[in-house]
């Protein structure tokens, strides 16, 4: 059985072909700028690379591409469209309606209308994705693997606001966590690396990229994690703020005489790293600008490590213990000076790295020392590879 993973976004899409019966990418490929000048199709059957550069006014041009480029007598993987069985995609928003992924229906696509308030900017490129495919391959099923629905599990206390309950009622204003995917994926991963049933293990999952969330995962659920109502929520990030005092925001729209998209902007696109440093929103060039010396950007790295360090502290706390601690996504597969600086001063929870073992990058790595009571795990995040996963689970007996 072959399925395709897509996920659009608002001008891009992102793609995988899966064979399910060894898992294996068949071929991949990015679509960006669509319905802006310089449209461009890259399409990677294997190792190798082709480009194709046309107009492509909207998403059912990309994924009629996408679809061309699959069977393509040039650089095609396969003979006939009637190869795929199963289209999985990403949906970054189900609301309180979906704690899981779904068979793609009339009933599922009104619900993902419903949370677009939730999700702006994320669920209507996610709609046009699903109904592109359903003009174009109108006999495969289709399903939705949500971002949010593996936080789904957290209980009230998690998620509920200091606000009154008829907010929560009346606005559906809670916690919903994002990142979903990854964190149920390098869980299940790291619950195999310890050689244990995750219904017996305790998991703290650090997805550290530009955008940046923790989940404390209890025997495979999820109980609370630092995104929010919103992505905004949380740690420190490229250029979100994370956690700040509530009354900064109208402090700063009286000063500075802004109106809310203003702050919204300022908060999601000028703060975080980027703020802080003055140097960049990318954690690499962080990294280097406090090697020579720049004291902003060093006060950035250690401000971000703190605030993972204290969600991994409450975190502990709230799962009464942690067998391992998870780090995946850009930075936290690839720098080892983050994780020295993060694991720092968490010996009292039994964490102890091997430097030498930390000095990893991008592969599937235990970086504890021998003795260290708490593993800590590199995993490289895939988040295709989950949603293929469940998407193959719900269509395979389907057609």
């Amino acid at each position: 059985m072959k399925v395709l993973v897509l996920n659009c976004g608002s001008s891009s899409l992102k793609y995988q072909l899966f064979d399910m019966e060894n898992e294996h990418v068949l071929a991949k490929g990015l679509v960006e700028r669509i319905g802006l000048p310089g449209a461009v199709l890259t399409h990677r059957p294997g190792s190798e690379k082709y480009v194709i550069e046309t107009e492509i006014p909207n998403h059912q041009k990309a994924i009629e591409l996408v679809l061309q480029a699959l069977v393509s007598n040039k650089h095609g993987v396969l003979k006939s469209l009637d190869e795929i069985s199963a289209v999985g995609h990403r949906v970054v928003h189900g609301g309180e309606d979906f704690s899981g992924s779904v068979l793609i229906t009339d009933a599922v696509i009104d619900a993902l209308r419903r949370n677009i308030e939730l999700a702006p900017l994320h669920n209507p490129p996610n709609i046009m994705g699903i109904e592109a495919c359903q003009n174009l391959m109108p006999n495969v099923p289709q399903a939705g693997v949500f971002d949010t629905a593996f936080h789904q599990t957290m209980p009230p206390q998690a998620y509920l606001y200091g606000i009154p309950y008829e907010y929560y009622q009346k606005y559906k204003i809670r916690k919903y966590g994002f990142h979903g995917t990854s964190h149920k994926y390098v869980s299940q991963r790291a619950a195999a690396m310890l050689k244990r049933p995750i219904e017996e293990v305790k998991i703290i999952t650090c997805h550290l990229g530009n955008g940046a969330s923790i989940a404390a995962v209890d025997r495979g659920k999820s109980i609370d994690t630092s995104m929010g109502f919103t992505p905004l929520e949380g740690l420190m990030m490229g250029t979100r703020s994370g956690d700040l005092d509530p009354a900064i925001v109208s402090f700063l729209m009286e000063k500075e005489k802004w109106t809310t998209e203003e702050t919204s902007n300022f908060l999601n696109k000028r703060c975080g790293v980027l703020g802080l440093s003055g140097v960049s929103s990318d954690f690499r060039d962080i990294e280097n600008a406090a090697d020579q010396g720049h004291e902003r950007a060093q006060l950035a790295l250690e401000r971000f490590a703190y605030m993972v360090k204290k969600y991994i502290g409450s975190y502990a706390a709230v799962l009464n213990g942690v067998d391992a601690i998870v780090f995946t996504a850009g930075l936290g597969e690839n720098s080892a000076l983050m994780r020295v600086k993060i694991c720092e001063g968490l010996d009292y929870l039994g964490v102890k790295l091997d430097l030498d073992k930390n000095y990893t990058r991008g592969i599937e790595a235990d970086v504890s020392a021998d003795d260290a009571k708490t593993r800590v795990f590199v995993i490289p995040t895939n988040e295709e590879l989950m949603i293929a996963r469940d998407t193959y689970e719900i269509c395979r007996d389907l057609k």
